[in-house]
C-alpha cells in the first residue's frame, strides 16, 4: 500500500487534533482523517467544540454579558450608557471570526509539526487500515503502524421533535439566530440549555426551559443547583421540572410544544425551539462490519482504562467512549494514547476532571458530592464559605454562590470541590491540582491566597472544613 503512516487518527477534534500532535512530537509519521466543512463551504479542523461548540457558545456568552452589564448594571457604578443598540448580525459575526482564528490555528500546528490531514470520511476498513472517502466520492486506503478513533457526537434528536433546521433547531442552530426571539423554548434544562437560553434571555428573549428530569441539574451538588436554580429564575428563566414533551406543530405564528408535567397536559409557544437533550457518539459509519470493532449498547466504543479496543493497536478517545462528553477530557485521552503508542506511561486521571457550566453564576465542580459520599459510606467533613463575604467579589458586584469542599473525616485528603459563582470556571483548577497531588484541606488552608482575589473563597472554604474560617462565623 502506497500510504502508510505510524498513526491515522479519524477525527479533528479536540481528542483527535491533540492525539495527532503528541504523536508527532513523538517523532511519528501521523495522518488525520476528517471531513468537517464549515456553514461557509470550506473545510475546517477542530471538530464541533471549536466550530459549533465550546468556543462558538462562549464567544456569545461574552458577547451577551457585555449588552447585559451595559443595559442592566453598569449604573451601579455611576455609568450612563444611552442610545444602546444590539446588531445580532455583527454578534454573529464575531463569533464566527474567533472560530476561524482557531480553527485556522489548529491548521498552523499541523502544519508546524508536519500532520498530513486529509479531508473526507474516515472508516476503519481492516485493523489498521483506513479508507477515506472524499467529497466527490473517490476512495483511497491508508495503513498505519496504529490508528486512533475520534470522530466526537452529535445532537440527539427527538420524534417529538423534529428539526426543520428554522424554527425548531439543535444547539448548533442556536449559535446562527439573525434576531433575537421574543419567546423561546428550549428542550433541555442541562449545560447546553441553560448556556444557550442565558444567551438569549440577556439579548432579550423570554425563555422557558422544558426539562424531563424532576431534579434540576442532577449530577450538581444540591446546595450548588439551588443556589442556580433560584439565581437563574431570578434572572428570567423560566425552568420546568418533570416535563415529557410529546409532540410540536409548527405554524406560522411560531411552534407550539405539547407536554405533560405532574398537572397533566399542557401547551407551549414560542417563536424558536431549541432541541438539546443530550449527545451520541459518532459511531454508525465509524468501521466496518467485517472489522468487528466491538461497541457498547449505546453505541460507544468499548475500551479499557488507557482508551485500547478490542483491535489490536486500535484505540478511541473523547466523546466516543465512556466517561463524560468534555473536550478536555477527550484531549488527555489523546496524549495519553499518543504517548502509549510511543511505549510510554500516559495516563488519565478520571476522578478529577473537572465540569464547568458557564452560566452567571459559573457552576464548576471536580470529584465527590456529599450525595455520593453519603451512598459509598465515606466519612466526610465541608467547608463552605460564600462569595458575599468575599472582598474582591463585592467590588466587582458578584456576590452570588459559594465555594464547597469536601474532605476525607479521617485523613482530610480533598474528596471534592462544588463551586458557584463568579468564575469558577478558573476558580475550580485550584482545586483540580490540590486533588491531582493527593493534596488536603489542610494544605490549602495553609496556601497563601493573595488578597483581594476571588481565589480567597477556596482559601477560606479549606479553613472552614476545620471550622476555623476568618471570615466568617464557624
Amino acid at each position: 500500500m502506497a500510504n502508510n503512516y505510524d498513526v491515522i487518527v479519524i477525527g479533528a477534534g479536540p481528542a483527535g487534533y491533540c492525539a495527532a500532535i503528541r504523536c508527532a512530537q513523538l517523532g511519528m509519521s501521523t495522518a488525520v482523517v476528517d471531513d468537517f466543512v464549515y456553514k461557509d463551504g470550506q473545510p475546517a479542523l477542530g471538530g464541533t467544540c471549536l466550530n459549533v461548540g465550546c468556543i462558538p457558545s462562549k464567544a456569545l456568552l461574552d458577547s451577551s454579558e457585555q449588552y447585559h452589564k451595559v443595559n442592566s448594571e453598569l449604573s451601579a457604578h455611576g455609568i450612563h450608557a444611552q442610545g444602546v443598540t444590539l446588531d445580532v448580525e455583527q454578534m454573529i459575526a464575531r463569533k464566527d471570526r474567533v472560530v476561524k482564528e482557531l480553527t485556522g490555528g489548529i491548521r498552523q500546528l499541523f502544519k508546524a509539526n508536519k500532520i498530513d490531514w486529509l479531508h473526507g470520511h474516515g472508516k476503519l476498513v481492516e485493523p489498521k487500515t483506513v479508507e477515506v472517502t472524499r467529497s466527490g466520492g473517490e476512495r483511497e486506503r491508508y495503513a498505519a503502524g496504529a490508528v486512533v478513533l475520534a470522530t466526537g457526537s452529535r445532537s440527539v434528536e427527538i420524534g417529538a421533535a423534529p428539526l426543520d433546521h428554522e424554527r425548531v433547531v439543535n444547539s448548533d442552530g442556536a449559535l446562527e439566530f439573525r434576531e433575537v426571539p421574543p419567546r423561546l423554548g428550549i428542550i433541555g434544562a442541562g449545560v447546553i440549555g441553560l448556556e444557550m437560553g442565558s444567551v438569549w434571555s440577556r439579548l432579550g428573549s423570554e425563555v422557558v426551559l422544558l426539562e424531563a428530569q424532576d431534579a434540576f441539574l442532577g449530577p450538581v451538588d444540591r446546595q450548588v443547583a439551588r443556589t442556580g436554580q433560584q439565581a437563574f429564575k431570578k434572572q428570567g428563566l423560566d425552568i420546568r421540572l418533570g416535563c415529557r414533551v410529546t409532540g410540536t406543530q409548527v405554524g406560522e405564528d411560531g411552534v407550539t410544544v405539547a407536554y405533560e408535567d405532574k398537572s397533566g397536559s399542557q401547551e407551549l409557544t414560542v417563536d424558536r425551539l431549541i432541541v438539546c437533550v443530550g449527545r451520541r457518539p459518532n459511531t454508525d459509519e465509524l468501521s466496518a462490519k467485517e472489522v468487528d470493532l466491538l461497541l457498547d449498547e449505546r453505541g460507544f466504543v468499548d475500551v479499557d482504562e488507557t482508551c485500547r479496543t478490542n483491535l489490536p493497536d486500535v484505540y478511541a478517545v473523547g466523546d466516543v467512549v465512556r466517561g463524560p462528553m468534555l473536550a478536555h477530557k477527550g484531549q488527555e485521552e489523546g496524549v495519553m494514547v499518543a504517548e502509549r503508542i510511543a511505549g510510554q506511561e500516559g495516563h488519565v486521571s478520571y476522578e478529577t476532571i473537572p465540569w464547568v457550566i458557564y452560566t452567571d453564576p459559573e457552576i464548576a465542580w471536580v470529584g465527590r458530592t456529599e450525595e455520593q459520599l453519603k451512598k459509598a459510606g465515606v466519612p466526610f467533613s465541608t467547608g463552605v464559605f460564600g462569595f458575599a463575604a468575599n472582598g474582591r467579589a463585592r467590588a466587582m458586584d458578584r456576590t452570588t454562590g459559594t465555594v464547597k469542599l469536601i474532605a476525607h473525616a479521617e485523613t482530610d485528603r480533598l474528596l471534592g470541590a462544588h463551586i458557584i459563582g463568579p468564575q469558577a470556571s478558573e476558580l475550580i483548577a485550584e482545586a483540580v491540582v490540590a486533588m491531582e497531588f493527593g493534596g488536603s484541606a489542610e494544605d490549602l488552608a495553609r496556601t497563601i491566597h493573595a488578597h483581594p482575589t476571588l481565589s480567597e473563597t477556596v482559601h477560606e472554604a479549606a479553613l472552614a472544613v476545620g471550622k476555623r474560617a476568618i471570615h466568617k462565623a464557624n
